[in-house]
């Protein structure tokens, strides 16, 4: 039996690894709660906002105004980007057995200086972040930086993930967000590491170990 796995697929597997068993051997699927529509709707109006400075070859100001971004610009070929924003079409590694490893990414940036590719992820919060809130979106950036380094691209060896949260109401109604950007070191070894394991595993029989969704599957 060959797997198609996924960032959020590979999450299940750290939470739950019985879950991910028998949903990838499409035994049970854990159901989906209700996904709430802002994060989603902030995402499409994100990459149309960035999209916007990209075409005029600027950073928008969530970039621009931090120091970090100096000698960087964002990844400018629409239709790859457009491509590879598709989760289904996108980003995509096969391994020697047939198995498939895919992601869609929100933007890239490119370094000036030596033409490497940066992954950038937005993220939408209720609250400030935590001390260690960037490091559940480990496995997720050095997956995608691992899919691109396989395409043949030269990828930074860190990423961005860019937070947004709320800051106030204004009187006229207009929500002002605060935004938070979070430079983490990548390791595309781990995300290779981590796609083996989550195959051999997959492999293997179905655990034992049950939490409270899978009880009695």
């Amino acid at each position: 039996m060959v797997f198609k796995l996924s960032p959020s697929t590979i999450s299940l597997m750290h939470e739950c690894p019985r879950c991910f068993w028998l949903t990838n051997h499409k035994v049970w699927s854990r159901p989906n709660g209700i996904f709430p529509s802002l994060p989603s709707g902030m995402d499409s109006i994100l990459k149309k906002h960035f999209d916007r400075f990209m075409e005029k070859g600027k950073l928008p100001p969530e970039l621009c105004d931090n120091s970090e971004c100096k000698n960087l610009k964002l990844f400018d070929d629409k239709n790859l980007l457009e491509e590879w924003r598709n989760s289904r079409k996108g980003l995509w590694f096969e391994d020697k057995d047939g198995n498939i490893l895919h992601g869609g990414i929100d933007n890239l940036m490119i370094n000036k200086l030596n033409n490497k590719i940066i992954v950038l992820d937005y993220k939408t919060r209720g609250f400030p972040l935590k001390d260690d809130t960037h490091e559940h979106y480990q496995d997720q950036l050095d997956i995608y930086a691992f899919l691109l380094t396989e395409l043949g691209h030269k990828v930074e060896n860190f990423a961005y993930l860019l937070f947004y949260h709320p800051k106030e109401v204004l009187e006229t109604g207009e929500v002002i967000f605060n935004t938070d950007l979070k430079k983490i070191k990548i390791n595309i070894k781990n995300a290779e590491t981590t796609f083996e394991k989550a195959i051999k595993f997959l492999n293997a029989d179905c655990p034992t170990k049950h939490c409270e969704w899978c009880e009695g599957r």
